[in-house]
């Protein structure tokens, strides 16, 4: 998905309820001992900074536009 396809989603309500939710069970996945104890692939690290960085990249939007 391109990213000005992913802030257009981020930006409703919906949106960011699924983006939230999908952040919440990565991170209950990542909390158990048994992931806790591999080696994170780099790929994996790449795509998890690509994603905060679009999130970063939100949060610099006026937040009127949040709304409207």
């Amino acid at each position: 998905m391109r990213p000005e396809r992913q802030q257009q989603i981020w930006r409703s309500e919906a949106g960011s309820r699924l983006w939230l939710s999908g952040l919440i069970a990565a991170m209950q996945h990542a909390e158990r001992p048994e992931v806790r104890r591999q080696p994170i692939a780099p790929e994996i690290l790449d795509e998890v900074r690509a994603q905060l960085g679009l999130t970063a990249s939100f949060r610099a939007s006026p937040i009127s536009m949040l709304r409207h």
